[in-house]
């Protein structure tokens, strides 16, 4: 964010300047009373377990804010510099303010949705786009009400690109962020199950999806999975242009064909225009082949040079617990893919498993959360396609994923070959009992399972 005045703040966010002088100018803005730095603007927000406006007066007195909002009264401040906006709603003026930046430096934003891989498709396009232009991307995955508005904020007169993420949980919250992205290029990785519980329905995922369409306009376009039959359905009767990627569907804009996996990577043909281009990925996973042309979709309309494209794409590593591999000590691969799971992530994850080499492949997974009356049948169907990919070891953890263990002894796993815990420390002390040189070990579960517990011991025991 530029320079603004406590005076512009007032008028963008519909306050009133209590105090203050309103030709101070804030170039930074912070929730967090921790964080926030000398002559900031802290906006204390209020949750369920939290009001950061209990937290003003440490804001006042130790980090010296050169204002702050407030939607409560204001007894007294003993620092007559400090600015005080009053505000109705603190959430709201944090949003009025990011839609405000966005609209003043009126730059390409690209936003991605969607059920899988948005935030590697979000980093890989980030990537790619950086060889050509100064870019601010969503930091990890602060895709809410709050992480976008700030993510926004970040930006200043130096960026010329924006790549956002748009999370959801419910109906109308993309429509929200819509509203203060204001995207000209739109992305829907894919139509899951993630949020099922809280959604009913996959149709109403993909309403919840297409909201992030709501404030398009002259010249936006939308680029999407071809072989998602929900995207794909919206061709003949969606009034922007779409840009569709896939490998199965041969109307595609971009096709994928002659795919090669192996457990260091993956490769794939394109053909654009008149010419073909062989892409080499160093991670795994046929999901990746998606996540990556989409990065070469947006790289292309951007203009990205086809070879720093294909280059940065060989080079991408993804984030923290996103199915990293490491190996420790006596060859034992480890897959870290703990970051959070669903059918579909889940899924994609036990098709890695099977590519990998090794002496035998162990699948720790634990529940996947959020998903109401489709869990038992979800978590069924993870043991049969853990069968499919050639475990040799199923465990599992929680009370949903015992039917995981259901599924695979269903579809024919020797039931010696499966072990249910309730919790992580108990897995830990079966696998110092099991494991061996040359063992493949995937971990997998959502986010509210812990699992890095177990990734974090495998790392300490190397």
């Amino acid at each position: 964010m530029g320079p603004v005045t406590v005076g512009e703040i007032a008028c963008i966010t519909g306050g009133t300047l209590i105090c203050g002088d309103a030709d101070f100018k804030i170039d930074t803005v912070s929730t967090d009373s921790r964080t926030a730095s000398e002559g900031s603007l802290f906006i204390p927000l209020k949750g369920d377990k939290f009001d950061g406006h209990d937290f003003i007066h440490d804001a006042v007195t130790n980090r010296r804010i050169g204002a702050f909002l407030t939607e409560k009264d204001i007894d007294s401040i003993n620092e007559s510099k400090v600015a005080i906006i009053k505000v109705s709603d603190t959430l709201k003026a944090l949003q009025d303010m990011a839609l405000y930046n966005r609209k003043k430096l009126n730059i390409p934003v690209i936003a991605i949705t969607g059920s899988t891989g948005k935030t590697t498709t979000k980093d890989m396009i980030s990537s790619v786009l950086s060889t050509k232009y100064k870019t601010l991307a969503t930091e990890g995955n602060l895709n809410n009400e709050i992480g976008l508005p700030l993510t926004l904020l970040r930006l200043n007169s130096s960026h010329e690109m924006a790549v956002v993420e748009l999370g959801m949980n419910q109906l109308g919250e993309i429509h929200r962020l819509a509203s203060i992205s204001i995207p000209d290029v739109a992305i829907i990785t894919n139509i899951g199950l993630s949020h099922i519980g809280m959604l009913k329905s996959q149709k109403n995922i993909f309403k919840a999806k297409m909201e992030i369409f709501d404030y398009f306009h002259d010249g936006c376009m939308a680029i999407l999975n071809g072989d998602d039959p929900y995207l794909r359905s919206i061709e003949d009767s969606f009034e922007f242009p779409i840009l569709y990627i896939g490998i199965e569907d041969g109307n595609s804009y971009l096709k994928a064909y002659d795919i090669e996996v192996s457990e260091d990577g993956i490769s794939y043909y394109i053909d654009i225009g008149d010419k073909n281009h062989r892409i080499e990925l160093s991670i795994p996973g046929i999901h990746n082949v998606y996540n990556s042309m989409f990065a070469i979709a947006v790289g292309l309309l951007y203009e990205v040079d086809m070879e720093n494209i294909k280059r940065t794409l060989y080079n991408f590593k993804p984030g923290e617990a996103r199915l990293n591999i490491f190996t420790i000590k006596n060859d034992i691969k480890v897959i870290d893919d703990v970051y959070n799971a669903n059918p579909a992530s889940m899924r994609a994850s036990l098709s890695v498993l099977g590519t990998m080499i090794g002496r035998r492949k162990i699948a720790i997974l634990g529940d996947m959360l959020e998903l109401g009356s489709y869990s038992k049948e979800a978590h069924m169907e993870i043991g049969r396609v853990a069968v499919q990919e050639g475990v040799d070891i199923l465990i599992t953890v929680g009370d949903d994923s015992k039917y995981i263990a259901f599924g695979a002894k269903e579809a024919g796993l020797d039931d010696s070959k499966i072990k249910s815990f309730s919790c992580n420390k108990d897995v830990i002390q079966y696998l110092d009992t099991i494991i061996t040189a040359g063992d493949t070990i995937l971990i997998k579960g959502s986010r509210g399972m812990k699992m890095e517990y177990i990734t974090n011991y495998l790392r300490e025991r190397s």
